[in-house]
């Protein structure tokens, strides 16, 4: 049985800054920063989840595809095809 867990190095072979104990400490400080943010503004946040969410969906169609790769498809091809179902070559 082998072992498939990987880490997350460079290709220096370091670990990357987040994962380094500075980069896990910036994660903390900003962690406990944002709940104290949203504990003293809780009000104004919650008047702009409406907004929020109307942003999220284009932002979430642009980053959540991988950009590329709709559908597979070489669009245009020089090279000529045939119709599967006429027997005649299309481009």
């Amino acid at each position: 049985m082998t072992n498939a867990h990987t880490h997350h190095q460079s290709s220096t072979g370091r670990p990357s800054f987040l994962r380094s104990p500075v980069g896990v400490a910036l994660i903390m400080v900003g962690a406990i920063l944002a709940f104290f943010v949203l504990r003293e503004h809780w009000s104004h946040v919650v008047g702009k989840l409406p907004y929020l969410l109307l942003l999220a969906c284009p932002l979430m169609h642009l980053f959540g595809h991988g950009h590329g790769g709709h559908g597979g498809q070489k669009h245009g091809s020089d090279t000529p095809q045939k119709s599967a179902d006429s027997g005649k070559t299309t481009r």
